[in-house]
């Protein structure tokens, strides 16, 4: 069984085929994320993507935002004139509000198709299905996923909650907070972060990828764990065996 794993970020979009044991079989494509982008173009770039690999006989996709039985719910930047932090387009809000992502996909890629949130395709990559475990993604925001003995639970937009009176996480740990302060004095701040989701989760492990985890430079505690940021693409074997909670 060969899965084409595809994941959706902001700022880029990669994929690559894997093997049953979720190693990749073909060299890994990214094509950065064209704007403004509505769902058909969405799609289309997907399958620039899938026309560049070998054969395949489902896909995994991870995209940002609240993604809900495979419909998109909501999604942060796609939306947008220009790419993250830039205006929303109205007319791309409703387009994208209520997506059926799973069954267009399925009906683009003529395969099997399961989409879901990108924190949660890349925690499957990780997790050892033990106790309670959390995924964090930092890339151009925060993306976060959880799991109770390997179930993932509904899905926290923890992204666009408050952290202060002007500041989301996503404004406070978000790439663009990362390009202002540097590398040293933003893993600071994403250290505090750490402890204080630490006693709302309680986790038994974090797990922290994305693209900018390998900028990290503090010591996050014994029970975190930084992933590479290839598990996006990875976790699509692991994703079709996930149970999803209620």
């Amino acid at each position: 069984m060969l899965t084409l794993g595809i994941d959706c970020g902001g700022s880029g979009i990669k994929g690559s085929v894997l093997d049953a044991e979720g190693e990749m079989v073909a060299e890994r494509i990214r094509i950065k994320t064209p704007y403004p982008l509505p769902p058909e173009r969405f799609v289309r770039t997907l399958k620039r993507i899938a026309n560049k690999m070998p054969e395949f006989d489902r896909v995994t996709v991870g995209m940002p935002g609240m993604i809900r039985n495979g419909r998109v719910i909501r999604t942060p930047h796609y939306p947008t004139v220009g790419g993250p932090y830039t205006p929303k387009d109205p007319g791309l809000v409703e387009a994208w509000r209520n997506w059926d992502a799973q069954s267009i996909l399925s009906t683009a890629f003529d395969r099997p198709t399961r989409v879901l949130n990108d924190a949660e395709v890349q925690g499957a990559a990780v997790i050892q299905r033990e106790g309670l475990e959390v995924m964090f993604t930092l890339g151009t925001g925060l993306g976060c996923a959880v799991y109770n003995d390997g179930r993932l639970a509904p899905h926290l937009e923890m992204s666009h909650a408050p952290i202060r009176k002007d500041a989301t996480y996503d404004t406070w740990i978000g790439i663009h907070k990362l390009r202002e302060l540097g590398p040293r004095k933003w893993s600071k701040r994403m250290l505090e972060v750490v402890e204080g989701l630490r006693p709302v989760f309680l986790w038994d492990h974090l797990y922290v990828g994305g693209g900018n985890a390998r900028r990290l430079t503090e010591f996050l505690g014994d029970d975190v764990t930084i992933v590479p940021n290839v598990a996006g693409i990875i976790g699509g074997v692991r994703a079709w065996d996930l149970e999803i909670g209620d």
